[in-house]
């Protein structure tokens, strides 16, 4: 009895023992990222965030997003999404949606909506237009201390969706604005309450601000809707004021802007905002400056081992390309060439390859961009997208010629581009991000630019689909989100496969470009 008691208290002595053991073994840390994903009725391609985890599904306005449905998704191989079935349920979107997908460790990623809703509210009389608060469900509206509140007539309201319906109804309607009023908004059995002020001034007319650009400045107004409505505009100093042609002014109602071009840079200029014989309060401006990017005509370049670098030797390096990541497996598909649009110095020429030997390889896609590229993660790239740039221009122009190539390479999500005519593209961006913008081309934590995203201050595209036998002039006109938005950083980003960031394109497709500048008048 004893011996048996023994070898029991032995036995527990040993598990004891073994559960303290520590495991130093560590798991993988493999992040479980979305690589693709769509929803039913969606307006466009989704955004997948991998550094910051979030997926944005955009929709256009009378989508019913508090039942959305995911049509399709991929992940990171071996990753599953943990706790249900996600193409199989219906998602409120109107607020964010956590997941967990696993693998190895789990990790919370953020599915949201973008739904823009055009929204509106005008009444007879107004000064300038209405402001929306859409958190706070509030519309304010400015009218002339001259009308009575009592009695106001609605000329136009939408709160919602198309698909909404508000009560009471008020369009076209005299309502009693000495109080204020309340809408109700309902959308597929969801109600929001909005409340409706309406506020009066003595003037007639405002000069709200000017934004100052380099050769052209925006000037913004406020006055009655029906009223003779410009812009005057004068070198500081100078006593006569220049009237702003018709054709330069826009109006929305009471607001209005004039776009002033063909103004001298480094320059003080004074403006005011008119209205039938009323004028505004006068405000200054000062343009900025014309700036190039250095190299912009591509002479420069050096070769360090098999990588062709677009910088002098020892010099600055304002730009550059993939080369470092392509030559681990091949040469530099991004490369100097004496055949140029003048005839003189050197241009970019950039070609698309499969590199690697036979099918164990990569689609390389040949690129060179504003930026600097940071290091090759296995056998994809991380860049340093963007240069420091405060300038505001208005288009970028150049040179370019092109040779398609049969898309041979293709991944999820571009499958159905195969054998189709491969695309080049340039593109410009400004952004007003606090450092340069990194992409990451590895699915696993893939992180790419969005033209849409919020750090975008203007961005700007050009697309050719087929062969250009020779040089020809091209231009990339700037699309600025907001006139008053300065930027911090500018991408220029040039590629003979416009998917290469997602190993897509064409074997041999080619592109050239040269004298690249940047305009900054309209």
């Amino acid at each position: 009895m004893k011996t048996t008691i023994k070898i029991l208290l032995s036995m527990v002595m040993a598990l004891v023992a073994y559960s303290c053991i520590k495991n130093d073994i560590p798991y993988p840390r493999i992040q479980a990222n979305f690589t693709y994903i769509s929803a039913v009725g969606e307006s466009k391609s989704a955004s997948i965030d991998s550094a910051n985890r979030i997926v944005t599904l955009y929709f256009p306005e009378d989508a019913n997003i508090y039942e959305a449905r995911i049509d399709s998704f991929a992940l990171t191989p071996k990753a599953y999404v943990v706790g249900c079935d996600l193409d199989s349920m219906s998602l409120d979107l109107s607020e964010t949606v956590y997941v967990t997908l696993g693998l190895y460790q789990n990790y919370q990623w953020r599915i949201q909506a973008s739904q823009p809703i055009e929204r509106y509210f005008t009444v007879e009389g107004q000064i300038g237009t209405s402001t929306i608060d859409v958190p706070g469900r509030r519309v304010v509206a400015t009218v002339s201390t001259s009308m009575s509140l009592s009695a106001v007539r609605v000329e136009s309201i939408k709160l919602g969706p198309t698909s909404a319906r508000m009560s009471p109804d008020l369009d076209g309607k005299l309502v009693d604005f000495s109080h204020p009023v309340v809408v109700n908004v309902e959308n597929y059995g969801h109600y929001e309450s909005w409340t409706i002020y309406l506020v009066q001034t003595d003037a007639a007319v405002e000069t709200v601000r000017a934004d100052a650009w380099t050769k052209v400045a925006w000037v913004y107004g406020q006055a009655k809707a029906d009223a003779d409505n410009g812009v005057q505009y004068r070198i500081k100093g100078d006593t006569e004021w220049i009237e702003a042609p018709a054709s330069w002014i826009t109006h929305d109602g009471g607001d209005f802007y004039a776009r002033l071009v063909g103004l001298t840079p480094e320059t003080t200029y004074e403006a005011r905002a008119t209205s039938d014989d009323e004028m505004g309060e006068v405000v200054t401006f000062t343009t900025g400056s014309v700036v190039q990017v250095p190299n912009s005509d591509f002479d420069e370049w050096w070769l360090d081992g098999k990588v062709w670098n677009p910088w002098p030797e020892g010099g600055e390096q304002y730009w550059d390309t993939g080369n470092k990541g392509a030559t681990t497996l091949g040469s530099s598909n991004s490369t100097p060439t004496d055949d140029t649009v003048t005839g003189t110095g050197q241009a970019a020429r950039l070609e698309t390859k499969f590199v690697g030997i036979g099918v164990i390889g990569k689609l390389a896609a040949g690129n060179i961009f504003v930026g600097y590229y940071v290091r090759t993660d296995g056998t994809n790239g991380v860049l340093s997208f963007g240069k420091p740039f405060t300038q505001r221009p208005t288009k970028l122009t150049g040179y370019m010629k092109y040779t398609t190539a049969p898309i041979s390479s293709t991944t999820t999500g571009y499958d159905d581009l195969k054998g189709r005519p491969d695309t080049c593209i340039v593109w410009c961006s400004l952004i007003d991000t606090a450092e340069p913008f990194e992409i990451r081309t590895n699915p696993s934590n893939r992180q790419l630019f969005d033209p849409d995203g919020s750090y975008v201050v203007a961005y700007g595209k050009h697309e050719v689909g087929y062969d250009v036998d020779a040089y020809v002039p091209f231009e990339v006109t700037l699309d600025y989100k907001a006139t008053n938005r300065e930027p911090t950083y500018i991408i220029i980003t040039a590629s003979a496969s416009k998917y290469g960031d997602f190993f897509t394109g064409g074997n041999g497709a080619v592109l050239y470009i040269d004298d690249f500048k940047l305009e900054y008048d309209y």
